[in-house]
């Protein structure tokens, strides 16, 4: 679209990036459900947008003089698409970071604020952990690397993506840091990748089986952004993860029950370190446990709190 084809923004008007996938399948149309009028940034704007109060854009120099006030970034490749080379590392960054500095870049050469900037991290950031310390919000501050974990690329990126959107931090702006789990949706995602072991009989743990999973249905996801969104103030941060975390074997046990498939053929630490390196020691082998503190105090309810439910769902 030309810069001429986007109508003056409103108060529902909300610039998004990062989805046109996984999540925005979900997201979008519960967004448009509700009334917002979104304009969505994607590397392949389709010819019709389908709806009226949608909007595509494939870069943010053609977009107009004026943008919307709020802003959802989510925008970056799959952190667990393939091994994490130094390649794909600095993909992984600039498809962070990267984006997030452009968002921002085309706020200011517009003298324009963002209002409310609703963007995307992970649990990641709070590193990998051994123990079973639920971590909350207030555990690590925004854009903060734990201390330990200066090794870990995982937590290095998450802590990277949190500070470049801090620099939307001006009079009158709000800034939320959605440090997301693992989205549950059958469409993608972890789930599309153990469908098939599963169904072969070949599903169970993965290393040990000890390390947490703070999961969240996509549903739920894609609720708490809207409800966020709609709140009267933003958090600082908030940790997008349902509020029973569970160990690797106690998802698979359920996994399985919900599929009616075995789940009792582990997968080696060993082997996993072999197949995907640095990325399988930590996104498969590493884990946290935690918890939405933040939600849950703010009157957040969940559809789907037991990953049993949740699984049963998809």
């Amino acid at each position: 679209m030309t810069s001429s084809s986007f109508p003056v923004p409103g108060d529902q008007s909300i610039l998004l990036t990062g989805v046109t996938g996984f999540i925005g399948r979900e997201l979008l149309p519960l967004l448009l459900a509700t009334g917002y009028q979104c304009w969505v940034l994607t590397r392949h704007p389709p010819r019709s947008a389908g709806h009226r109060e949608l909007f595509y854009f494939s870069d943010f120099e053609h977009l107009p003089e004026q943008l919307p006030a709020s802003v959802i970034n989510l925008a970056g490749e799959g952190i667990a698409d393939r091994r994490w080379t130094g390649a794909r590392k600095h993909q992984l960054t600039d498809s962070r970071v990267g984006v997030t500095d452009s968002l921002l870049r085309a706020y200011r050469d517009r003298n324009q604020s963002i209002t409310r900037l609703l963007s995307g991290s992970a649990v990641g950031v709070y590193g990998c952990r051994k123990d079973s310390i639920p971590q909350a919000e207030h555990m690590l501050l925004p854009g903060v690397l734990p201390h330990g974990h200066e090794e870990e690329f995982g937590a290095r990126l998450c802590a990277a993506w949190e500070q470049s959107a801090l620099a939307a931090v001006t009079g009158g702006s709000e800034v939320c840091l959605l440090r997301i789990g693992p989205v549950l949706a059958s469409d993608g995602g972890m789930i599309a990748r153990l469908r098939l072991p599963f169904l072969l009989g070949m599903g169970g743990p993965i290393g040990s089986g000890t390390q947490w999973l703070s999961w969240i249905h996509r549903q739920d996801l894609c609720r708490a952004i809207l409800f966020l969104l709609q709140a009267e103030h933003l958090p600082g941060c908030v940790n997008l993860v349902a509020p029973a975390a569970v160990t690797n074997l106690e998802f698979a046990r359920a996994l399985g029950k919900a599929w009616r498939r075995p789940a009792f053929m582990p997968l080696p630490g060993l082997a996993v370190r072999l197949l995907w390196g640095q990325m399988g020691t930590e996104l498969l082998l590493g884990g946290q446990r935690v918890v939405p503190e933040v939600l849950q105090q703010a009157g957040f309810e969940f559809d789907f709190p037991q990953v049993t439910d949740a699984l049963r769902s998809l």
